[in-house]
């Protein structure tokens, strides 16, 4: 089958992988419909991951070609969305919520890679949800959204208590920022601030439910939330970057008593203790628990109620997978599906 394989930094090829096959009885093999590329595939694109020829790609739908004497919950030909961490969905960790740490947890992306024609998903009944019948092709992109990062924006906003009467803000205007956003209205929001200096962003930040728009970054940024907050800061604020600034702008935008949801995948952010200690916020948020919304997503994306393939904003075929890489690299997309 063909497949992406990221041989060094920077380096994107679509190459012949070996066909996926039954290893043990839990497993489903799955023909993949549409993947897409992550923000944290850009790690290892841009060298902050170590790679040497890894398989890419943890997002995916697609239809069940085979499965395993254990598998359940899964026939062959149901059309699939998969968590980018596999999950047994039944340890004591999975039924606290937090199927991303699982007891058997492993993640989608440099072991499995669904940026491929077809997969092998171990613990399918745990990881994969069947849609309600086979979508229309236009569901698809949403459908696909729902497997990482709407499921993350969801945890998001989730982590950061977003709700009826809470004023919201959102650190990052990426895919999973603008899922934050689409997030916090659907969980009753009453004020969402996007932070965002992009139009084509600020514009479908407002689609998915922003109120306001924020284009100062850093101190400048906080006080500016605080200006539009009575000097306290936001109820509940979405950190979606990762990255040092973010974190802190984040952090000095809730107020004291308020929750911040930290799901940017960050690295080398330093938090000073005495700061956090005196900010008096609650801190959640982690590899998101895509696994717990997926059914309650899937059912909102097939019944029309959300639009979360809106983020994709280029679509390429998976032979033109470097393509996606390098746009997504120099901020020129968004969010890039591939289509398989």
């Amino acid at each position: 089958m063909r497949g992406v394989v990221l041989h060094t930094a920077g380096d994107v090829r679509v190459e012949q992988r070996p066909d996926p096959a039954i290893v043990e009885p839990t497993d489903a093999i799955i023909r993949v419909t549409a993947t897409c590329i992550c923000g944290s595939d850009l790690w290892p694109y841009r060298g902050v991951e170590p790679a040497d020829h890894q398989v890419m790609g943890h997002e995916y739908v697609g239809v069940v070609e085979e499965v395993g004497d254990r598998v359940q919950t899964i026939e062959v030909g149901d059309f699939v969305v998969g968590s980018f961490v596999i999950s047994d969905n039944t340890c004591e960790i999975c039924r606290s919520g937090y199927q991303s740490k699982c007891v058997h947890a492993e993640f989608v992306a440099q072991t499995i890679g669904t940026q491929a024609e077809r997969a092998r998903i171990p613990h399918a009944d745990g990881t994969l949800v069947a849609t309600p019948g086979q979508p229309a092709p236009e569901l698809i992109p949403s459908l696909l959204a729902a497997s990482d990062v709407l499921g993350t924006g969801w945890f998001g906003a989730v982590a950061a208590e977003a709700g009826p009467g809470k004023t919201v803000a959102v650190v990052g205007d990426g895919a999973v920022g603008l899922m934050g956003v689409l997030a916090a209205k659907q969980l009753g929001a009453e004020r969402i601030i996007a932070m965002s200096r992009h139009p084509e962003r600020q514009k479908l930040a407002r689609y998915y439910g922003a109120t306001d728009i924020v284009e100062q970054r850093g101190a400048d940024g906080v006080a500016k939330i605080k200006e539009l907050t009575n000097g306290l800061g936001a109820h509940s604020v979405i950190e979606a970057v990762g990255t040092q600034e973010a974190t802190q702008q984040a952090i000095g935008a809730t107020r004291p008593g308020g929750h911040l949801g930290m799901v940017g995948v960050n690295y080398d952010v330093t938090l000073r203790g005495i700061q956090l200690f005196f900010s008096g916020i609650h801190l959640h948020g982690g590899p998101a628990p895509v696994r717990r919304f997926l059914p309650e997503l899937i059912q909102l994306v097939w019944d029309g109620a959300i639009d979360p393939g809106r983020v994709f904003d280029l679509t390429l075929p998976l032979e033109d997978a470097a393509r996606g890489y390098e746009a997504m690299d120099e901020r020129r997309a968004t969010k890039v599906l591939l289509t398989v």
